[in-house]
C-alpha cells in the first residue's frame, strides 16, 4: 500500500465524515444561535433552556435525514472493502 492510497483513503473518510455530521451539527448550530440571540433579547440566562429545541432539532434531523446518513456510509465502507484485494497487492 502506497502512501498516496493512504492520504487517498484518510480524505476520503475525513470528507464522509464530515459530509454525513454536517446536517446535525448545522442543525445543533443553528438552534444554539437562535436561542442565544432569544436569551440575549430576553435577558433570560438560563442555561438549560437551549438543551430541548437543540435536542428536537437534532432528533428532526435524524429522522428526516438518517437513512440518507447510513446508506452514505454503507457506500463508504462498500467502497473500502471492495478496494481491499488491490491495496493488499
Amino acid at each position: 500500500m502506497s502512501p498516496e492510497q493512504v492520504l487517498t483513503l484518510g480524505s476520503e473518510a475525513m470528507q464522509t465524515t464530515l459530509i454525513v455530521a454536517a446536517p446535525v451539527l448545522g442543525t445543533a448550530l443553528m438552534i444554539g444561535l437562535i436561542v442565544s440571540i432569544f436569551q440575549a433579547a430576553t435577558q433570560i440566562n438560563e442555561q438549560t433552556l437551549s438543551f430541548i429545541p437543540k435536542l428536537v432539532g437534532v432528533m428532526a434531523v435524524l429522522l428526516l435525514a438518517g437513512h440518507w446518513m447510513l446508506m452514505t456510509l454503507v457506500d463508504y465502507m462498500r467502497h473500502i472493502f471492495t478496494m481491499i484485494p488491490q491495496l493488499v497487492n
